[in-house]
């Protein structure tokens, strides 16, 4: 296992060996850096800078590799394309505490990417805790942003109802739940991510954990796996804090780590946004569903709402080049 660098102000954490990220298939991206409190932030950069700017944001267990997919079609299209991975995931450095996390901090720090980098009339694509966390930007410094495209998230706010699948999913996180008492010694979160992505089924993942027999998977599977447990292969319990603090941080169980006050107060103010707003929506998703994705598409009436029904929570992934055409299709004058 690795030992722990230190920041100057004391913060020990974790950094992914470089060998780990050798060869992923279709994510040929050369790694960039900036620093956020004394840690490495990665961050892909591609395309002409001179083209239309995309943001891409990723949520739990992912980074950046998810938005792979989108990426290359954007870059064809002659977009640029920044996608960073939140502190903790990815590329990016991982603080072996659990309590350094919290979502105003990961929110600092991509600010701090965005102001670092002058990013300019951004069009920002957002899921999972991408959206609270891209969101507020937007909300924050909406002359920077220039259109949005929301993807199976949501904005914590009074009234807002969470659905069965995202209160277990914080139950199985906690202290005695399977997350909590399996990952990553029994289960990595590259096989967790083949349930979501459809390459196997929950019982087998059950199976890996109670016997240690791993299910066969297509070629497409496993190098989907290999992508996500990429960034925390060899880092033991300690380099998984960040995936921990997630599920742990939503506003119902953690207002205070999950920024409740903040994201109610953006919620608020991104619907008085009138730019551009397209929401692209997986419609097998149970967490954030297609009638939530609807009744919140609804309060804009400059809004558009493609439904893609067969996709799942994690659609960039397995349905990346159509969310990049839609939005290409949607800003085509």
């Amino acid at each position: 296992m690795l030992r722990p660098l230190t920041t100057a102000d004391g913060v020990a954490f974790l950094r992914s060996p470089e060998e780990s990220f050798a060869d992923l298939p279709d994510y040929p991206y050369a790694p960039n850096y900036v620093e956020f409190e004394g840690l490495r932030m990665h961050y892909v950069d591609e395309g002409p800078r001179d083209g239309p700017l995309a943001l891409l944001m990723h949520g739990m267990p992912t980074w950046s590799y998810l938005n792979r997919h989108i990426i290359a079609r954007l870059v064809e299209a002659g977009w640029r394309c920044v996608a960073a991975d939140h502190i903790g995931f990815g590329r990016s450095d991982k603080p072996v505490d659990d309590g350094w996390y919290s979502i105003r901090r990961h929110r600092a720090a991509h600010t701090a990417l965005i102001d670092g980098l002058g990013l300019t009339d951004i069009t920002l694509f957002c899921q999972d805790w991408g959206g609270p966390i891209g969101l507020a930007q937007a909300a924050e410094k909406p002359e920077r942003f220039s259109r949005l495209v929301v993807m199976n998230t949501w904005l914590h706010h009074h009234g807002y109802a969470y659905e069965p699948e995202l209160l277990r999913w914080n139950e199985i996180w906690r202290p005695g739940g399977f997350f909590a008492e399996n990952v990553p010694e029994r289960v990595s979160l590259g096989w967790f991510m083949m349930i979501s992505l459809g390459h196997m089924a929950a019982r087998d993942l059950y199976g890996i954990a109670q016997t240690g027999a791993y299910p066969a998977l297509s070629e497409t599977g496993d190098q989907a796996r290999r992508g996500y447990d990429a960034p925390f292969a060899g880092l033991g319990r300690p380099g998984h804090a960040g995936p921990r603090r997630f599920p742990l941080s939503l506003p119902f169980d953690n207002p205070a780590g999950g920024a409740a006050e903040d994201q109610a107060r953006h919620f608020e103010t991104l619907l008085r946004w009138r730019k551009p707003i397209h929401f692209v929506w997986g419609g097998a998703d149970k967490t954030f569903t297609e009638a939530w994705g609807r009744a919140w598409a609804a309060h804009y009436p400059q809004a558009t709402f493609d439904l893609l029904p067969d996709a799942g929570h994690f659609l960039q992934d397995t349905h990346g080049r159509r969310i990049a055409e839609i939005v290409l299709e949607r800003t085509t004058p």
